[in-house]
């Protein structure tokens, strides 16, 4: 027996919705698919469906703050340096340097909520610089 999967998304909880959508919306160069003002939006890209969503108060403590980097969002780009550079256009310039890995190059960035973004470039897009 399985689930009988047909899809999946990413979702994440924020008591401050409206900064976090304009961040991404920012971020992802698109205004949300769909969205409730305060409390849901919803981004497609590529290989991703990205929910951001206010708690209702009875979930308050379920959703509570995860310490920084314990939530990764992991985002394959075309260009790492035009990605960095946008990043830090939209005022949230990446904290360290650019690491180059056995699997291509990549860096963090963090979101208001302090959601690590991992920026990654495959080493098989050759990545120069």
């Amino acid at each position: 027996m399985s689930l009988g999967l047909r899809n999946g998304f990413v979702t994440l909880a924020s008591q401050q919705v409206e900064t976090l959508v304009q961040f991404y919306t920012r971020l992802l160069g698109q205004s949300p698919h769909s969205a409730i003002p305060g409390t849901y939006a919803e981004y497609q890209v590529p290989g991703l469906r990205l929910a951001i969503f206010q708690p209702g108060t009875s979930q308050t403590g379920e959703f509570k703050p995860l310490p920084p980097g314990a939530m990764s969002l992991c985002l394959e780009v075309e260009d790492i340096y035009g990605a960095i550079a946008h990043l830090t256009a939209i005022g949230y310039p990446p904290p360290g340097s650019l690491m180059t890995t056995s699997h291509g190059r990549e860096i963090y960035g963090y979101d208001p909520d302090g959601n690590r973004l991992i920026l990654h470039q495959g080493a098989s897009e050759g990545a120069t610089g």
